[in-house]
């Protein structure tokens, strides 16, 4: 993937799947390989896919997006893009299939320009197809731009592996399966997370010297389990604007020990975080106050529904 200088291998198959379950850091990988790469030079374009916002979502805004930051970071993209797009303006609005044509392979071959193009929770993308629409498309020209990388996170949802099983694709691409990463590492690494944001908080907050302790510490990576999203909903819960960053850490260190660590549960279908998100509301909205019960009650209760199927 990346060489020991943090230069892309451009020798390696044009396509990389970071494969994953929830929660074990896909989308915090893909954000730090995006802002490696940028600082480097190399980053051409990046879509963050997620299912709470609409033109996060959907699958035909990919492809304009991408080819819009190309045209941005590269003039002699640009020079081929800007006329292409006066002299057929709907483009955007044209299949997957045309709108990658047209809008970023024919660009990229004609510019000669080598650069890597990020996207992070295909999974999260509405797509009706058995094998993922973008993939399917992204197997037919892959090969027509070898000087372009593409670096794909997303679960491993059934349309998505079908995806990447499809000859064309399966050839070009690495896969990393990352939760089968040793748990040992996952663990290491989840520590350092913890370590760079309790200092990145203490340099913002005040009367945080020697804190947390290493017991501390250690508690909280037994809590995540090998879950990063854990880690990283931990350190938000902990850095509330209003309340004591200290406080806040009692708070979630007072949790019973005899509950359920999500890390160390098997995933089924439809369970994600629920002990999680349960602990950190219980906490949040423990107080006896009836006005405020109603409308919390309220806003989960239209939460819910819009999660059913």
């Amino acid at each position: 993937m990346i060489n020991g200088a943090n230069r892309w291998d451009f020798d390696k198959p044009s396509v990389y799947w970071l494969n994953g379950l929830a929660g074990t850091g896909k989308s915090t990988i893909a954000q730090t390989v995006a802002e490696r790469i940028f600082a480097d030079g190399q980053l051409g374009a990046s879509f963050f896919c997620s299912r709470d916002f609409q033109d996060r979502r959907d699958l035909k805004l990919i492809f304009p997006t991408v080819a819009v930051q190309l045209a941005r970071n590269y003039p002699e993209f640009r020079s081929i893009f800007v006329p292409l797009v006066q002299s057929d303006p709907e483009v955007a609005h044209e299949s997957l299939y045309s709108q990658m044509d047209k809008l970023v392979v024919r660009p990229l071959k004609q510019s000669h320009i080598s650069t890597v193009i990020v996207i992070d929770a295909l999974d999260e993308c509405k797509d009706e197809e058995p094998a993922s629409a973008i993939l399917s498309v992204l197997g037919r020209f892959v090969s027509r731009i070898p000087k372009v990388k593409f670096f794909v996170t997303g679960r491993p949802e059934p349309r998505i592996r079908e995806g990447f099983r499809l000859p064309l694709l399966a050839e070009a691409t690495d896969v990393f399966v990352l939760h089968e990463v040793e748990s040992s590492r996952v663990n290491t690494d989840i520590r350092l997370f913890f370590r760079h944001c309790f200092s990145e908080l203490k340099s913002r907050r005040r009367g945080l010297d020697d804190w947390p302790s290493s017991k501390q510490l250690d508690l909280l990576c037994e809590r995540a389990a090998g879950l990063f999203v854990y880690a990283v909903a931990t350190i938000k819960f902990i850095d509330h604007k209003n309340n004591s960053p200290k406080n806040q850490l009692e708070r979630i260190l007072q949790l019973p020990t005899s509950s359920v660590h999500e890390g160390r549960t098997r995933f089924r279908p439809n369970t994600t975080l629920d002990s999680l998100y349960m602990s950190i509301l219980q906490e949040a909205f423990d107080d006896d106050d009836s006005k405020g019960d109603s409308k919390v009650r309220s806003v989960l209760g239209t939460v819910e529904d819009a999660d059913s199927p």
